[in-house]
């Protein structure tokens, strides 16, 4: 009886800490709550979330069943790292890195995001003002005061977008042909 007690303990611990029934199968993947986009997965995917992943996940799936931005590294135990130098924000991907002003498109990203943001501005407000000084001259009734007030808008919509723009190409000509600023 003493050996089949033995025996029956020593199969009993054989079963519980043998290696291949429980203790080498591999685990699941793990994957993290949400991602730098924004993706949460039991909830629907953000709008923005194609031009997020290939901001900061360039490498990463198009799909997002196959959560690829949220997979965590067992090793590590830390989620996909995105892309270096890059942030997503409401305006868009903008490049971070400003390392060095001698590599090429360093500071000069940011500074282009800020520009392309001003002049669409710019260029919408001289479009909504030609608008309005045209519906003016158009509803005047040859009232002179009225139509003199619409030319007024309009001149003054084509020569402050023709301003803008030529103080761009100033400042462009003067940052890359004459000071050789890199990025520019």
């Amino acid at each position: 009886m003493r050996g089949f007690l033995i025996s029956l303990f020593f199969l009993l611990n054989l079963l519980v800490f043998s290696p291949t029934v429980f203790g080498l199968t591999a685990a699941p993947p793990r994957n993290a709550a949400c991602d730098l986009c924004g993706y949460c997965p039991p909830a629907r995917l953000p709008s923005s979330w194609e031009k997020c992943r290939q901001c900061l996940y360039p490498n990463a799936s198009r799909d997002p069943a196959s959560k690829q931005t949220l997979k965590v590294d067992p090793a590590t135990n830390t989620g996909p790292t995105p892309q270096q130098g890059r942030q997503y924000t409401v305006i868009g991907c903008i490049k971070t890195d400003l390392a060095s002003f001698s590599q090429e498109g360093a500071a000069a990203s940011v500074v282009q995001t800020l520009l392309n943001i001003i002049f669409s501005m710019i260029g919408g407000i001289a479009f909504l003002y030609l608008m309005f000084g045209s519906f003016t001259v158009l509803t005047s009734q040859a009232e002179p005061e009225r139509l003199n007030y619409g030319k007024r808008l309009i001149y003054g919509a084509i020569v402050g977008l023709i301003f803008s723009l030529l103080s761009a190409f100033i400042v462009n000509f003067l940052a890359k042909g004459i000071l050789k600023i890199p990025g520019f």
